[in-house]
């Protein structure tokens, strides 16, 4: 797409269309000959405007309506490919009732894919199911053998070597006087299998599908940890440091997650800095917010340097990625009033009446360190194409994983292309959205390109909100464009649940986190030591935060849930079901402080039950869904609790769980089924 500019802006809007496939319908008055009719694709994302999501080594599954006018039957098939340069490839749907059709292909390579549904006249199948009727009727008659020999013809005439002699041995057969013989083979398996391979598709009726974009298995399937760099020393009497970060890497990847993610890291302005806790008045020694980006020592591209250099933060890139894991970077479009962006480009930002260039707000909260851009400038392409050099200098420093502070209040165009053009060099990149706010904002951003959005799980805390909100996220049509990524905390947000600093509480929390979603994150420390001290009673924000000032934290506190943390990660890894959305399914609890959900991928199934009251024991009778389970009535099945590992023998479609907040306050089984082998010995699988 390359640099941007007034004249290609339309661009943002097209739609590209799918190019033609055999032999279509025509327009006009002929197109009646293309009988078959195809509607409602799914997945389609407002019409094929947006592309749904997949990632690497996922089956989509694609559905539609597709029917004919009579009573002949169709063939009706995916075609899809990588991009618009590679080959088409075909796969079969089945009818599935009322005329939906159902089908799937898999994905193998990052980057957009596309697909479309076609549909055609199967006269030879027609022929041959109507065949069966006469033969059942005991009235076949040598003209019906011969009207199946036609369409046999049309095929080897369309085919070649050893297709071709084969198919035209059939005619020959269906033409003959061997009646009895023909019937047989005019039903039987060979020619059946020939025809569904080798007929011509005449007159092809073709609807396009959504774009597909492919993302890499992290877009899906990732753990988040997120750290402050200045608190990460283990000197009390010294802020921390890009060094001090590296040296945590083996401990953080220890714990099983896969993606380290640094609130800015930029030089941090000094006029108007908040001191600790939000303090509008700063101390001398007071090292500001992250977020109020840009100094004299540089802006968005540069490295404040009492974090470290350069050099430090490539080594931590490579120390990261030899551990398997990523560095995410925080994407924070605004300034301090340091900014070089104030001093090189005054007419980036708002200009109020008396000359002063407007902070941010929110009101009645002030952030008088931080200056919003102002996308609607008249040197706004100047503006765009500065933010892309950013993103493409981190990019070429190593970072594939951005994670982007509200991303809400910039255009919705601006990100569309900026992401556009990232995916572009490399489909690689996944983007996470910090959007709290509303539903639609937050779906639009979703459709815009963003891989990963942060959702309203950190209010959602009873079983009836958990259960409505978590059904909306995993069913379509958000499922097909909205990945959601489950926070307990943030830097911004202590919610209520966890302020009574309950053991239990935090336990609910992280369980619930790491298996609603095949993508979590927590805030470092804060949530692995139970921070949970509030500014002042009511609020939400942490005292003593570390968006304000370093803290140090004693990693090895005996009450730590490192180990809680490592299990869980444990779990999501060895659990495929886990790693996935869509195969959420709510189950039935007696007690509404319980609440009980499964994930299946293939074989492997996991059932969770949690106990959202965090200091009262509950007893629960539970109702399951034997079918979702892939379970039988009449067998028994184990459920191997997994953060415990006792084993437990259930038959039938109820349960009972006892859930004690100082011990256990939540399970996470393993359902495995009962078998038994040829000598009479039982196990499970």
């Amino acid at each position: 797409m390359g640099v941007y500019s007034e004249a290609n802006m339309a661009n943002v809007q097209v739609v590209a269309t799918t190019p033609r496939f055999e032999r279509q319908c025509e327009t006009g008055p002929p197109a009646g000959r293309c009988r078959a009719v195809i509607e409602n694709i799914i997945p389609s994302v407002d019409g094929g405007r947006f592309a749904a999501k997949s990632s690497v080594g996922e089956t989509i599954p694609v559905s539609a309506d597709a029917f004919a006018d009579g009573h002949s039957q169709i063939r009706v098939a995916i075609k899809h490919r990588v991009g618009q340069v590679s080959e088409w490839h075909l796969a079969e749907m089945s009818p599935v009732i009322n005329d939906r059709w159902a089908g799937e292909f898999e994905v193998y390579e990052c980057g957009i894919h596309e697909f479309a549904i076609i549909a055609w006249v199967d006269h030879f199948g027609t022929w041959q199911r109507d065949l069966k009727k006469r033969i059942a009727a005991n009235e076949v008659e040598t003209i019906d053998l011969l009207v199946g020999s036609g369409h046999v013809g049309d095929a080897a005439s369309a085919s070649e070597g050893e297709v071709a002699r084969r198919l035209q041995s059939f005619v020959s057969l269906l033409q003959s006087d061997r009646r009895g013989e023909a019937i047989e083979a005019a039903i039987g398996a060979e020619l059946t299998q020939l025809m569904r391979q080798h007929a011509p598709r005449r007159f092809v009726t073709e609807q396009p599908g959504a774009k597909i974009r492919v993302d890499p298995v992290r877009g899906r399937f990732s753990s988040w940890y997120e750290l402050f760099p200045r608190s990460a020393s283990g000197d009390p009497s010294k802020a921390g440091t890009l060094r001090d970060v590296e040296s945590r890497l083996d401990g953080i990847a220890a714990m099983g997650f896969d993606i380290l993610y640094l609130p800015p890291i930029h030089p941090i302005g000094r006029q108007f800095r908040k001191g600790r806790n939000n303090s509008p008045t700063a101390e001398p020694d007071d090292l500001g917010s992250p977020w109020a980006i840009g100094a004299a020592e540089g802006g968005h591209d540069a490295i404040d340097p009492r974090l470290g250099t350069l050099a430090d933060f490539e080594s931590l890139v490579r120390s990261a990625a030899q551990r398997g894991m990523e560095i995410a970077m925080d994407l924070a479009f605004q300034c301090s009033p340091d900014h070089p962006y104030v001093r090189e480009h005054p007419n980036w930002f708002i200009r109020r009446p008396d000359g002063s260039i407007q902070y941010a707000e929110n009101p009645p909260k002030k952030y008088q360190d931080i200056y919003p851009l102002d996308f609607e400038c008249e040197d706004w392409v100047a503006l765009w194409n500065e933010l892309l050099r950013v993103v493409l200098v981190w990019h070429g420093r190593g970072i594939r994983t951005f994670r982007v502070d509200n991303p809400h209040t910039k255009p919705f165009a601006f990100w569309e292309w900026l992401i556009a053009e990232l995916m572009q060099r490399d489909p690689n990149v996944i983007f996470l959205a910090e959007a709290f706010t509303r539903p639609k904002v937050m779906n639009r951003l979703a459709k815009l390109g963003f891989t990963q959005s942060y959702t309203y799980f950190t209010w959602r805390n009873d079983p009836w909100n958990i259960r409505k909100y978590y059904t909306e996220l995993t069913t379509p049509p958000v499922v097909d464009f909205f990945r959601p990524n489950s926070w307990p905390n943030t830097p911004d947000i202590l919610p209520e649940y966890l302020q009574s600093g309950a053991r239990a509480a935090f336990i609910v929390r992280i369980v619930l986190a790491a298996t609603l979603s095949a993508s979590y994150g927590v805030y470092g420390p804060v949530f692995e030591l139970m921070e949970s001290r509030p500014v002042r009673p009511g609020a939400e924000e942490y005292l003593d935060s570390e968006k304000y000032q370093a803290r140090h934290w004693d990693l090895n506190a005996p009450h730590s849930l490192a180990d809680q943390l490592k299990r869980l990660n444990r779990i999501r890894r060895d659990n495929p079901a886990l790693q996935y959305d869509r195969s959420l399914q709510f189950h039935d609890p007696d007690d509404s402080s319980v609440v009980c959900y499964s994930k299946t991928h293939g074989e492997n199934v996991i059932l969770v039950v949690v106990n959202t009251d965090p200091f009262q024991t509950h007893w629960a009778n539970i109702k399951l869904d034997l079918k979702v389970l892939n379970l039988r009535a009449d067998q028994p099945y184990q459920m191997h609790d997994l953060l415990t590992d006792a084993r437990y023998r259930w038959q039938g479609e109820w349960g009972i769980v006892k859930l004690e907040p100082g011990i256990n306050p939540a399970h996470v089984f393993a359902v495995r089924r009962y078998a038994r082998t040829e000598h009479d010995f039982d196990y499970f699988t």
